[in-house]
């Protein structure tokens, strides 16, 4: 699945990294971020998502702790991070957003048609999620493929969502709330995903929901404070909203 024109490099995923090998996503979010993840997943490879507003050092911990040989970044968080001492990085990859829909579309389609996805057991390990590091440094949680994906399935089944939603996720992607709950929830269900900005903002939270007729919003209890709060916040028209997870 993916890569192309929305890549710097258009060789696909399958050539980068084998069965196992940690490849690492250091991205906002964008619509690339759930792309390369569902094509590190495909290709028999484990996904470490690394949280946008860590700072070089950490992201060369999550990295040399494990052992990624392959990242997946945009321009802006590259800029920041200069000459990574991680030995086992064999490359890094810049996100870019296509031109237009139908270009993503036509991306999307041909990338499929030339992708062979890896064998898989549903007990392969899929996703290195990092805890926090409130304790010292943070510790690599392995996820399998029948956890997250029997996890985004249930969450969606539990709301009672079908192909008729529009989810509304300005939950981080890197965590399993946003990318397990939200993203692979919606896919198993063919729910649209709205995105409504790179990092949360509650008044583009707001106007993604009234804009695009959302049926669905997530957040933490904060977010929906920091939603509340907002000066006009009863000029949304938000009546399209029917559930949620808090």
């Amino acid at each position: 699945m993916l890569l192309g024109s929305s890549l710097t490099n258009s060789t696909r995923l399958g050539a980068l990294s084998g069965r196992g090998d940690r490849v690492a996503i250091y991205l906002p979010n964008i619509p690339e971020f759930a792309t390369v993840y569902l094509g590190i997943l495909k290709a028999g490879a484990i996904a470490v998502s690394i949280n946008a507003i860590f700072k070089k050092n950490e992201v060369e911990f999550i990295l040399n702790d494990a052992g990624a040989r392959v990242l997946f970044t945009v321009g802006d968080l590259a800029g920041n991070l200069g000459d990574l001492a991680a030995p086992t990085l064999e490359r890094t990859i810049l996100c870019h957003a296509p031109d237009s829909p139908e270009a993503l579309a036509a991306l999307v389609a041909k990338a499929s048609a030339e992708f062979q996805p890896a064998e898989m057991e549903a007990s392969d390990p899929a996703v290195l999620l990092y805890t926090s590091g409130t304790t010292g440094f943070p510790k690599g949680a392995v996820l399998s493929h029948h956890n997250i994906l029997n996890n985004g399935f249930f969450v969606a089944e539990a709301q009672g969502w079908t192909e008729a939603d529009r989810v509304c996720l300005p939950v981080p992607f890197y965590h399993c709330f946003g990318m397990v709950m939200g993203n692979l929830g919606a896919t198993t269900h063919g729910a649209c995903m709205v995105i409504p900005a790179r990092a949360f903002d509650p008044a583009e939270t707001l106007a993604a929901v009234q804009r695009e007729r959302c049926t669905v919003l997530y957040g933490v209890p904060t977010m929906f404070i920091a939603e509340l709060a907002l000066p006009g916040f009863a000029s949304y028209e938000l009546t399209t909203l029917r559930t949620g997870v808090m």
